[in-house]
């Protein structure tokens, strides 16, 4: 049974997936029976229209969480204040249950550069990115999650790993953590680490929601396997079992199926969030077999 949009509370623990303008008549026709549904919050940030119009139907009938892409909270600069004075305006339009921004930088100065850029693990960055949560934070009025990165160099100058990282940005913020099983697969092929021991030493106990997309097979220079996160195909079954062994860990979590390129017919989409569902009851009746 869908949500009204006077219930506010926690995104239920099913798969959702993230909204498209190609779904929204499949959705409000069929109403289909999905746990939520996530948006990029740059994506409506327009006063109205009929991107406005088809959301605030869709909002009346499921749960919603927020996705920013362009807070760029790793940025040496400060944070654009216009930008997050209209994310706040979001927030209160459509009540969303979570809101969440990536671990990475996108922004030099005035200059948007259109990707989700590494950063450097040393005390100097981890200062800033918790400068920079903390006043996201207080202006929304709400907790925000930060979600893992997928990365495709590694920097000589680490003064600590990444899940140290996270788990020293939560605690001096308060934050919560997004995981997305499919960076964590990425990243473990690209810079040869294990993808499991990354989720046994990962802070499971502030994750609020999970991401799941597909991913690019490619190689670089040298003929060692590359992958992409293009987000643009199925989810592979080594993510599948990575998810697997998440949920051993955490628990059921809401999980977001991610497809934002070479978007696929509705039926597709959806079959992927079944299949996520169905990985989700397993965990709840311990059938998960690791």
């Amino acid at each position: 049974m869908a949500q009204s949009l006077a219930d506010n509370g926690p995104l239920p623990a099913r798969a959702g997936v993230g909204l498209k303008p190609e779904y929204y008549r499949d959705i409000l026709e069929s109403a289909p029976d999905i746990g939520w549904f996530e948006i990029h919050a740059e994506n409506y940030m327009g006063e109205g229209g009929a991107p406005h119009h088809y959301l605030r139907a869709i909002r009346e009938l499921y749960p919603l969480s927020l996705h920013g892409v362009g807070l760029s909270i790793g940025g040496s600069f400060a944070l654009d204040e216009e930008h997050l004075a209209r994310l706040k305006e979001l927030i209160v339009r459509y009540e969303p249950a979570l809101f969440s921004e990536h671990l990475a930088w996108s922004s030099h100065d005035s200059v948007y550069l259109n990707d989700l850029l590494p950063l450097p693990y040393t005390e100097e960055t981890l200062a800033r990115v918790c400068d920079h949560i903390d006043e996201v934070q207080e202006v929304l009025g709400q907790r925000m999650l930060l979600e893992n990165p997928s990365t495709y160099v590694a920097f000589s100058e680490m003064a600590m790993s990444e899940v140290a990282f996270l788990r020293e940005i939560v605690r001096r913020t308060g934050c919560g953590l997004l995981l997305d099983v499919n960076n964590v697969f990425v990243q473990a092929v690209n810079h040869g680490f294990d993808a499991g021991a990354y989720i046994d030493a990962f802070p499971v106990e502030h994750v609020g929601e999970i991401h799941l997309g597909g991913h690019a097979a490619d190689s670089d220079d040298d003929g060692s396997a590359l992958l992409i996160d293009d987000h643009g195909r199925e989810i592979a079954d080594p993510v599948w079992a990575l998810y697997a062994l998440s949920l051993a860990r955490i628990g059921p979590r809401p999980t977001l199926i991610e497809w934002d390129n070479d978007v696929p017919g509705w039926e597709v989409l959806f079959a992927e969030a079944r299949r996520a569902d169905a990985v989700l009851a397993d965990r709840r009746t311990n059938r998960i077999a690791i």
